[in-house]
Protein backbone atom coordinates (compact mmCIF):
# COMPACT_ATOMS: atom_id res chain seq x y z
CA UNK A 1 0.00 0.00 0.00
CA UNK A 2 1.20 3.30 -0.25
CA UNK A 3 0.61 6.27 1.51
CA UNK A 4 -1.58 8.85 0.45
CA UNK A 5 -1.31 11.54 3.38
CA UNK A 6 1.13 12.49 6.66
CA UNK A 7 -0.24 13.69 9.34
CA UNK A 8 -0.22 13.28 13.32
CA UNK A 9 -3.10 12.43 15.80
CA UNK A 10 -2.89 14.90 18.58
CA UNK A 11 -4.78 14.35 21.95
CA UNK A 12 -4.50 16.83 25.01
CA UNK A 13 -0.41 17.65 24.61
CA UNK A 14 0.03 14.20 23.18
CA UNK A 15 1.24 13.88 19.83
CA UNK A 16 1.15 10.36 17.20
CA UNK A 17 2.91 11.17 14.01
CA UNK A 18 1.03 8.59 11.36
CA UNK A 19 1.14 7.80 7.88
CA UNK A 20 -2.77 7.75 6.46
CA UNK A 21 -3.87 4.51 3.84
CA UNK A 22 -6.98 3.54 2.02
CA UNK A 23 -8.28 0.99 3.87
CA UNK A 24 -11.07 -0.03 1.08
CA UNK A 25 -10.35 -0.47 -2.66
CA UNK A 26 -12.98 -1.09 -5.25
CA UNK A 27 -13.20 -4.72 -6.76
CA UNK A 28 -15.48 -4.28 -9.53
CA UNK A 29 -14.16 -5.23 -13.10
CA UNK A 30 -13.13 -1.81 -15.23
CA UNK A 31 -15.88 -1.39 -18.19
CA UNK A 32 -15.51 1.25 -20.50
CA UNK A 33 -17.75 2.81 -23.15
CA UNK A 34 -17.39 2.15 -26.93
CA UNK A 35 -19.74 3.04 -30.19
CA UNK A 36 -22.49 -0.32 -30.91
CA UNK A 37 -21.44 -0.25 -34.55
CA UNK A 38 -17.47 -0.26 -34.82
CA UNK A 39 -16.49 -0.70 -31.32
CA UNK A 40 -14.61 2.20 -31.49
CA UNK A 41 -13.78 3.88 -28.03
CA UNK A 42 -15.85 6.71 -26.52
CA UNK A 43 -13.51 9.15 -24.41
CA UNK A 44 -14.51 12.27 -22.67
CA UNK A 45 -12.80 15.96 -23.51
CA UNK A 46 -12.60 18.59 -21.48
CA UNK A 47 -13.35 21.49 -23.95
CA UNK A 48 -13.70 25.42 -23.11
CA UNK A 49 -17.11 26.90 -24.24
CA UNK A 50 -14.94 29.76 -24.71
CA UNK A 51 -12.25 28.71 -27.47
CA UNK A 52 -13.48 25.40 -27.88
CA UNK A 53 -9.89 23.94 -26.94
CA UNK A 54 -9.30 21.04 -25.19
CA UNK A 55 -8.27 21.93 -21.94
CA UNK A 56 -5.31 19.73 -20.24
CA UNK A 57 -5.88 18.85 -16.25
CA UNK A 58 -2.96 21.19 -15.32
CA UNK A 59 -4.41 23.93 -16.89
CA UNK A 60 -8.06 23.59 -15.10
CA UNK A 61 -8.78 25.71 -12.40
CA UNK A 62 -12.05 25.88 -9.87
CA UNK A 63 -14.84 28.48 -9.86
CA UNK A 64 -18.17 29.61 -8.09
CA UNK A 65 -20.84 31.16 -9.39
CA UNK A 66 -23.19 33.58 -8.09
CA UNK A 67 -25.36 36.45 -8.82
CA UNK A 68 -23.98 36.80 -12.26
CA UNK A 69 -20.15 37.11 -11.36
CA UNK A 70 -17.58 34.26 -11.23
CA UNK A 71 -14.89 33.76 -8.71
CA UNK A 72 -11.94 31.69 -9.87
CA UNK A 73 -9.85 29.77 -6.97
CA UNK A 74 -6.58 28.40 -8.32
CA UNK A 75 -4.96 26.00 -6.34
CA UNK A 76 -2.54 28.52 -4.49
CA UNK A 77 -5.56 29.86 -3.16
CA UNK A 78 -7.10 26.54 -2.32
CA UNK A 79 -3.49 25.28 -0.90
CA UNK A 80 -3.46 28.95 1.02
CA UNK A 81 -6.52 27.84 3.55
CA UNK A 82 -5.38 27.55 7.36
CA UNK A 83 -7.48 24.05 7.51
CA UNK A 84 -6.17 22.73 4.20
CA UNK A 85 -2.50 23.47 5.65
CA UNK A 86 -3.33 21.48 8.67
CA UNK A 87 -2.16 18.19 9.07
CA UNK A 88 -3.17 17.80 12.24
CA UNK A 89 -5.73 14.68 13.17
CA UNK A 90 -7.31 16.67 16.20
CA UNK A 91 -9.01 14.72 18.88
CA UNK A 92 -12.10 16.16 19.58
CA UNK A 93 -13.95 14.16 22.35
CA UNK A 94 -14.48 10.40 22.92
CA UNK A 95 -17.84 8.80 23.01
CA UNK A 96 -19.25 5.44 23.53
CA UNK A 97 -18.68 3.49 19.47
CA UNK A 98 -23.03 2.72 19.81
CA UNK A 99 -23.70 6.31 19.61
CA UNK A 100 -22.34 6.85 16.37
CA UNK A 101 -24.85 6.23 13.73
CA UNK A 102 -23.41 3.85 11.15
CA UNK A 103 -25.06 6.39 8.37
CA UNK A 104 -22.94 8.39 9.17
CA UNK A 105 -19.76 6.72 7.87
CA UNK A 106 -18.18 7.62 4.34
CA UNK A 107 -14.53 6.25 4.07
CA UNK A 108 -12.04 4.25 5.84
CA UNK A 109 -8.11 5.08 6.65
CA UNK A 110 -5.53 2.86 8.34
CA UNK A 111 -3.31 4.77 10.32
CA UNK A 112 0.31 3.37 10.72
CA UNK A 113 2.62 5.13 13.06
CA UNK A 114 6.55 6.84 12.32
CA UNK A 115 8.95 5.01 14.38
CA UNK A 116 8.93 7.95 16.82
CA UNK A 117 5.56 7.50 17.48
CA UNK A 118 5.32 3.67 17.69
CA UNK A 119 4.83 4.10 21.66
CA UNK A 120 2.26 6.91 22.29
CA UNK A 121 0.30 5.13 19.22
CA UNK A 122 -0.09 2.26 21.21
CA UNK A 123 -1.06 3.49 24.30
CA UNK A 124 -3.72 5.18 22.35
CA UNK A 125 -4.92 2.16 20.82
CA UNK A 126 -4.90 0.26 23.47
CA UNK A 127 -6.56 3.06 25.58
CA UNK A 128 -9.51 3.02 23.09
CA UNK A 129 -9.52 -0.75 22.94
CA UNK A 130 -10.06 -0.71 27.06
CA UNK A 131 -12.12 1.78 27.11
CA UNK A 132 -14.68 0.46 24.39
CA UNK A 133 -14.98 4.46 22.95
CA UNK A 134 -14.17 5.81 19.95
CA UNK A 135 -12.31 8.89 19.36
CA UNK A 136 -14.25 11.68 17.61
CA UNK A 137 -11.71 13.92 15.42
CA UNK A 138 -11.02 16.45 12.65
CA UNK A 139 -8.98 16.43 9.89
CA UNK A 140 -8.64 18.05 6.85
CA UNK A 141 -8.03 15.70 3.47
CA UNK A 142 -8.23 16.42 -0.38
CA UNK A 143 -9.55 20.35 -0.08
CA UNK A 144 -12.30 19.64 2.83
CA UNK A 145 -12.77 19.52 6.34
CA UNK A 146 -13.67 16.49 7.87
CA UNK A 147 -15.38 14.69 11.11
CA UNK A 148 -14.04 11.39 11.70
CA UNK A 149 -14.15 8.51 13.99
CA UNK A 150 -10.83 6.85 15.52
CA UNK A 151 -11.38 3.00 16.39
CA UNK A 152 -9.42 -0.07 16.43
CA UNK A 153 -9.70 -2.51 14.21
CA UNK A 154 -6.92 -5.40 15.12
CA UNK A 155 -3.36 -4.03 15.96
CA UNK A 156 -4.30 -1.16 14.03
CA UNK A 157 -5.90 2.49 14.45
CA UNK A 158 -8.58 3.32 11.56
CA UNK A 159 -9.87 6.74 10.87
CA UNK A 160 -13.27 7.02 9.46
CA UNK A 161 -14.44 10.02 7.65
CA UNK A 162 -18.20 10.56 8.48
CA UNK A 163 -20.50 12.51 6.80
CA UNK A 164 -21.49 15.96 8.10
CA UNK A 165 -25.08 15.42 9.88
CA UNK A 166 -26.41 18.42 7.50
CA UNK A 167 -25.23 15.99 4.46
CA UNK A 168 -27.56 12.61 5.67
CA UNK A 169 -31.51 13.71 4.67
CA UNK A 170 -34.18 13.20 6.41
CA UNK A 171 -36.57 10.50 5.68
CA UNK A 172 -40.06 12.19 5.58
CA UNK A 173 -42.46 9.27 3.95
CA UNK A 174 -46.46 10.41 4.81
CA UNK A 175 -47.09 6.45 4.98
CA UNK A 176 -44.61 5.92 8.08
CA UNK A 177 -47.21 8.25 9.92
CA UNK A 178 -50.08 5.62 9.26
CA UNK A 179 -51.43 3.65 12.42
CA UNK A 180 -51.14 0.16 11.16
CA UNK A 181 -52.11 -2.64 13.31
CA UNK A 182 -49.76 -5.28 14.42
CA UNK A 183 -51.30 -8.80 16.23
CA UNK A 184 -49.46 -10.51 19.01
CA UNK A 185 -49.57 -13.83 17.13
CA UNK A 186 -47.77 -11.90 13.73
CA UNK A 187 -45.36 -10.45 15.98
CA UNK A 188 -44.12 -13.73 17.76
CA UNK A 189 -43.77 -15.73 14.89
CA UNK A 190 -41.62 -12.72 12.99
CA UNK A 191 -39.39 -12.61 15.93
CA UNK A 192 -39.45 -17.16 15.77
CA UNK A 193 -38.37 -16.01 12.01
CA UNK A 194 -35.59 -14.02 12.60
CA UNK A 195 -34.68 -16.52 15.78
CA UNK A 196 -33.80 -19.26 13.38
CA UNK A 197 -31.88 -16.62 10.88
CA UNK A 198 -29.96 -15.23 13.87
CA UNK A 199 -25.89 -16.28 13.41
CA UNK A 200 -22.67 -14.43 13.76
CA UNK A 201 -21.76 -12.22 10.95
CA UNK A 202 -18.59 -13.98 8.53
CA UNK A 203 -18.41 -11.55 5.64
CA UNK A 204 -15.94 -14.25 4.02
CA UNK A 205 -19.03 -16.04 3.56
CA UNK A 206 -20.52 -13.79 1.34
CA UNK A 207 -19.55 -13.26 -2.53
CA UNK A 208 -20.37 -10.14 -5.03
CA UNK A 209 -22.63 -12.76 -7.32
CA UNK A 210 -22.89 -10.15 -10.24
CA UNK A 211 -19.05 -8.71 -10.64
CA UNK A 212 -18.51 -12.97 -10.48
CA UNK A 213 -20.75 -13.57 -13.73
CA UNK A 214 -19.97 -10.40 -14.95
CA UNK A 215 -16.02 -11.96 -15.18
CA UNK A 216 -17.94 -15.45 -16.06
CA UNK A 217 -18.92 -13.50 -19.26
CA UNK A 218 -16.28 -11.69 -19.99
CA UNK A 219 -14.29 -14.98 -20.43
CA UNK A 220 -17.24 -16.49 -22.29
CA UNK A 221 -16.99 -13.64 -24.74
CA UNK A 222 -12.89 -14.10 -25.15
CA UNK A 223 -13.21 -17.87 -26.07
CA UNK A 224 -16.11 -17.98 -27.89
CA UNK A 225 -16.70 -14.35 -29.59
CA UNK A 226 -19.90 -12.21 -29.55
CA UNK A 227 -22.34 -15.89 -29.82
CA UNK A 228 -22.29 -16.42 -26.22
CA UNK A 229 -24.34 -19.61 -25.29
CA UNK A 230 -25.90 -17.91 -22.17
CA UNK A 231 -27.77 -21.47 -20.95
CA UNK A 232 -24.22 -23.31 -21.23
CA UNK A 233 -22.57 -20.38 -19.37
CA UNK A 234 -24.69 -20.36 -16.47
CA UNK A 235 -27.61 -22.65 -16.60
CA UNK A 236 -31.14 -22.08 -17.83
CA UNK A 237 -32.90 -19.35 -16.54
CA UNK A 238 -36.15 -19.57 -14.82
CA UNK A 239 -39.11 -19.54 -16.57
CA UNK A 240 -41.29 -16.29 -16.10
CA UNK A 241 -44.60 -17.24 -14.42
CA UNK A 242 -47.57 -15.63 -14.18
CA UNK A 243 -46.22 -14.05 -10.92
CA UNK A 244 -45.66 -15.06 -7.29
CA UNK A 245 -48.04 -16.60 -5.40
CA UNK A 246 -49.83 -13.78 -2.84
CA UNK A 247 -49.75 -14.91 0.71
CA UNK A 248 -51.29 -12.85 3.26
CA UNK A 249 -48.50 -11.94 6.08
CA UNK A 250 -49.09 -14.61 8.81
CA UNK A 251 -49.29 -17.26 5.98
CA UNK A 252 -45.65 -15.70 4.76
CA UNK A 253 -44.16 -15.78 8.29
CA UNK A 254 -46.22 -19.13 8.97
CA UNK A 255 -44.68 -21.01 5.67
CA UNK A 256 -41.29 -19.06 5.83
CA UNK A 257 -40.40 -20.27 9.47
CA UNK A 258 -41.41 -24.22 8.82
CA UNK A 259 -39.20 -23.78 5.94
CA UNK A 260 -36.18 -22.74 8.02
CA UNK A 261 -37.34 -26.02 10.54
CA UNK A 262 -37.01 -28.03 7.80
CA UNK A 263 -33.68 -27.04 6.52
CA UNK A 264 -31.84 -26.74 9.89
CA UNK A 265 -33.37 -30.15 10.75
CA UNK A 266 -31.85 -31.58 7.25
CA UNK A 267 -28.76 -30.46 8.30
CA UNK A 268 -28.83 -31.93 11.77
CA UNK A 269 -29.85 -35.64 9.98
CA UNK A 270 -26.82 -34.96 7.75
CA UNK A 271 -24.46 -34.29 10.09
CA UNK A 272 -25.56 -36.78 12.21
CA UNK A 273 -25.44 -39.69 9.15
CA UNK A 274 -21.92 -38.49 8.37
CA UNK A 275 -21.17 -39.46 12.04
CA UNK A 276 -22.31 -42.81 12.13
CA UNK A 277 -20.33 -43.23 8.78
CA UNK A 278 -17.30 -42.67 10.38
CA UNK A 279 -17.65 -44.72 13.29
CA UNK A 280 -17.21 -48.16 11.85
CA UNK A 281 -14.37 -46.79 9.85
CA UNK A 282 -12.60 -45.56 12.33
CA UNK A 283 -13.39 -49.66 14.48
CA UNK A 284 -11.92 -50.78 11.30
CA UNK A 285 -8.54 -49.10 11.59
CA UNK A 286 -8.43 -49.71 15.36
CA UNK A 287 -8.27 -53.55 14.35
CA UNK A 288 -6.04 -53.38 11.99
CA UNK A 289 -4.05 -51.47 14.41
CA UNK A 290 -3.65 -53.93 16.87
Amino acid sequence: MRSIWKGAISFGLVSVPVKVYSATEDHDLKLHQVHDKDKGRIRYQRKCEVCGETVEYADIDKAYEEGGRTVVLTDEDLESLPVERSREIEVVEFVPDSQIDPMLFEKSYYLEPEKIGAKPYQLLRRTLEQTELTAVVKFALRQKTRLGALRVRGDVMVLQALLWQDEVREAEFPILSEDVKISDKELKMSSSLVESLSTDFTPDEFTDEYQQQLRQLVEAKLEQGEAVDTEATFGEAPEEGEGAEVLDLMEALRRSVESRRKASKGGKEGEEKETTAEKPAAKKRTRSAG
